[in-house]
This record gives structure tokens, C-alpha cells and sequence, in this order.
């Protein structure tokens, strides 16, 4: 009997069973056959529960399908869970800036290691950031004081402006509507939120017109970029 499971897809949360007659199903992942996985695997809900990794975290959310704990249940982020103070008012302004500061910074870095070997970046972006990297030198990565990069985005704010469209455009992958969804965002969420407890806050906030989609508009305004 060929193995119909091998190329039958399911998603996230359930696993290919085939029945007596061979015919492939999607069933839900049993979260205690899920495999082991390291400490730096472990993953936080949204339940503020911490999980083994992702296969058990969404074996589970499928065991509870139709439910409303299972609706509700996500990804909160990545990592054990623990304690993540409320952010406040002025952190949430100062937010911006260093969130700009660090898309910046991952361009350049993809741009140096483009450098020896090309792969990540199209040309086309490479041509916009060579001009941010041959700049950028004088502003070296690291934690930098509040001032200096407000300084710096008013004198140099043409520089800030690729990082924050690319940064959209990389998260809007489908359908690419200029619209990110809450699924869109939560990969870049979910790696940020230990370091950075304001993300979700600033994340509600960019959502202006509260329909829980963040335009292209939103996502520029948020950071200050004008039209």
C-alpha cells in the first residue's frame, strides 16, 4: 500500500493519519507524542502558559478546536514564559525610534553579508541600502541614547524610510494586499517580545482605525514616516 500521508499536507496543529482504507486525514497532533525539544525551544501562549515548542503548543489549540479557549489561544512569543511589565506612555513614544534603529541595523548586516556571499537581499535593495550602509558608519549599531537617534532620524530621515516600507512588505506575503493581518505580524512579534514588552502595545496603537489590520499608511505613521 503506497503511503498516502507522504505528500498530503495538513496544517499547523494536526498531523496525516491514513484510515483502514488508506484514505489520508488531517487528525490533531497528540501535544504528549510531540518530539523533544531543547530548553531554547519552549514557547509562551497567549494562555501565559509555557509549552515544550511549537508542535505542542499547536497540537493543543487543535485538541481544543471549537472551543473558546482554543480560539483564543496563540503564540504570545518566543521563550519561557515570565513576568513582562506593562509599558509605559513614554516608552511606548520612545518605541519608534529604536525599532527603527533596528531594521536599519538588519538591513546593513544583510547588506555586509550579502557583501561575500549574495543571496538574501534582491539588487534593487541591495542599491538602497548601499547608500544607508556607506552612511550608517558614522552612526555605529548599539544601544544609542534617546536624543542621538531622534538627532539623527530629523537629519537624516530619508535613511529611515526604506527599512520601515521593507520591513512591511517582508511581513505581507500573502495575499500581498498592503495590509498586515495579526497572523503577519506575529512572527516578528513572537522573536521580539522578551526584549521588547511594548511591541503588542505599539501594535494596537498603529491600528487607527481599530479593524485589526494594519495598512501600509498605519504602519509608515507609526513610525513617523510621512506619506
Amino acid at each position: 500500500l503506497p503511503d498516502r500521508c507522504r505528500n498530503f499536507h495538513c496544517k499547523r496543529g494536526k498531523v496525516c493519519h491514513a484510515d483502514k482504507q488508506g484514505e489520508p486525514h488531517c487528525i490533531c497532533q497528540d501535544p504528549a507524542a510531540c518530539p523533544p525539544t531543547e530548553d531554547y525551544e519552549h514557547v509562551c501562549g497567549t494562555d501565559n502558559k509555557t509549552y515544550d515548542g511549537t508542535c505542542q503548543l499547536f497540537g493543543t489549540k487543535c485538541q481544543l478546536e471549537g472551543t473558546k479557549i482554543g480560539r483564543q489561544l496563540h503564540l504570545d512569543y518566543m521563550g519561557s514564559c515570565k513576568h513582562i511589565p506593562p509599558c509605559t506612555d513614554y516608552e511606548v513614544d520612545q518605541f519608534p525610534l529604536r525599532m527603527r534603529d533596528w531594521l536599519k541595523n538588519i538591513l546593513i548586516q544583510y547588506y555586509e553579508r550579502d557583501l561575500s556571499t549574495s543571496g538574501i537581499l534582491t539588487e534593487k535593495q541591495r542599491n538602497k541600502v548601499k547608500k544607508i550602509y556607506q552612511n550608517d558608519k558614522r552612526l555605529v549599531a548599539g544601544d544609542h541614547p534617546v536624543e542621538l537617534l531622534l538627532h539623527d532620524f530629523e537629519k537624516n530621515y530619508h535613511m529611515y524610510v526604506y527599512p520601515v516600507h521593507w520591513q512591511f512588505h517582508q511581513l505581507d506575503q500573502h495575499p500581498v494586499d498592503r495590509l498586515l493581518t495579526h497572523s503577519e505580524l506575529a512572527p516578528l512579534r513572537a522573536s521580539l517580545v522578551p526584549m521588547e514588552h511594548c511591541i503588542t502595545r505599539f501594535f494596537q496603537e498603529c491600528d487607527g482605525d481599530q479593524d485589526k489590520l494594519i495598512a501600509l499608511k498605519e504602519w509608515c505613521h507609526c513610525f513617523g514616516i510621512k506619506e
